[in-house]
């Protein structure tokens, strides 16, 4: 039995969103494993390309109505920051 039901556009978008974070998260891993140091820049650059879309994807959906997130109070940022700074420093960066 075959339907046709398309995907609206905001499903699309959400798809999309969702790849694209996969796909960060992806090259992430294989940044962490590579040891080219030009096959690691290349996969930065790859990386950094795909934030650039998923958060242009990101931000259509939020001007639309589509993506609502929490507006983080300044101290979480702050204690975030410092939790990070704390991590790195614990792994010797």
């Amino acid at each position: 039995m075959q339907t046709n039901q398309k995907l609206s556009e905001q499903d699309m978008m959400t798809d999309a969103l969702n790849t694209e974070k996969l796909s960060i998260t992806s090259y992430g891993s294989y940044l962490a494993e590579a040891t080219c140091p030009q096959l690691r820049q290349e996969i930065k650059q790859i990386i950094a390309e795909n934030q650039q879309v998923q958060y242009e994807i990101y931000d259509t959906m939020r001007q639309r109505g589509w993506y609502q997130s929490k507006s983080a109070e300044m101290n979480e940022l702050q204690q975030t920051v410092q939790k990070l700074g704390q991590l790195k420093q614990g792994i010797g960066g």
